[in-house]
């Protein structure tokens, strides 16, 4: 039988202990970097984040937000706060979110949901010492499909002045064949309208999209049609793959000093060029 190039655990032998390092890096970063934990980005209970400040924090400075991944049907901001460190790095204030999880929760939720997360950041940056002016976003894997729809041109201006995608999903329907067609169950009008790929975007957002160089093929064909697809429409887009990166050890990176891929989200936050071997 062919392995389900989706299910990430099939093709990621580390998987485990990975994800252990991630959240125990976490437990770090939530000990000792300075923080508000769990801001209220809405009403409905889970909608919050947690807001982690630079060491040089003053006013006007940068504001990045990061969704976390999970096929949107697992894990949680708290398992993510390490990439807050590549983020504070950068002199950014970092703005992890969290938001409901499927299938409890359709997509038009999560969706919904960090539209108000940005939202809420750009009416409140001040309160961060932070400016709307200078608001970026990243994501990875099923955060990196969320991240998308906070620039879509039906929106524009959208306040996003730069996207950092890494991992992500841009084309839903194979998944509807895949593992998750049980866990998530998406239907097709689902598909239809979450799908990045039948999408719109800012031309004024700048995007960076990364793969690990060992991801599976739909990752791969799916990250550079939508490269072209977002060049189609006017963005300012590269492409890059990260040497013997996989999809779960290039998330961890990004949190770790001297990364290829954390230096990339480091110089991007920074609005300087971004390179990435290939």
């Amino acid at each position: 039988m062919v392995a389900d190039p989706f299910r990430i655990r099939d093709h990621v032998a580390s998987f485990d202990d990975i994800v252990d390092d991630i959240r125990t890096r976490s437990s770090v970063t939530r000990r000792t970097v300075a923080m508000e934990a769990n801001v209220a980005y809405g009403r409905q209970s889970g909608e919050t984040l947690d807001i982690f400040l630079p060491n040089s924090a003053g006013s006007g400075v940068p504001i990045h937000m990061f969704i976390h991944g999970g096929y949107w049907r697992m894990f949680s901001k708290e398992d993510y706060s390490c990439v807050a460190e590549t983020i504070i790095r950068a002199g950014a204030v970092a703005a992890i979110v969290d938001y409901s999880l499927m299938p409890i929760a359709r997509m038009e939720v999560l969706i919904g949901q960090v539209l108000k997360a940005k939202a809420f950041l750009l009416a409140h940056a001040d309160r961060f010492g932070a400016t709307p002016g200078r608001f970026s976003v990243s994501g990875h894997s099923a955060g990196a499909h969320l991240a998308t729809f906070l620039f879509n041109r039906s929106v524009a201006p959208s306040g996003v002045i730069a996207a950092f995608l890494l991992g992500g999903l841009y084309d839903l329907e194979p998944l509807q064949t895949s593992f998750l067609r049980d866990e998530i169950a998406l239907s097709d009008e689902e598909v239809r309208r979450f799908t990045p790929m039948n999408r719109e975007h800012d031309p004024a957002t700048r995007v960076a999209i990364m793969t690990g160089e060992l991801e599976t093929n739909p990752f791969q064909t799916q990250a550079n049609a939508f490269k072209n697809l977002l060049a189609a429409q006017g963005l300012e887009v590269r492409a890059s793959r990260v040497a013997d990166g996989d999809h779960m050890s290039t998330v961890r990176d990004l949190a770790v000093v001297g990364t290829p891929i954390a230096a990339a989200l480091h110089a991007f936050i920074a609005n300087d060029a971004c390179e990435i071997s290939r």
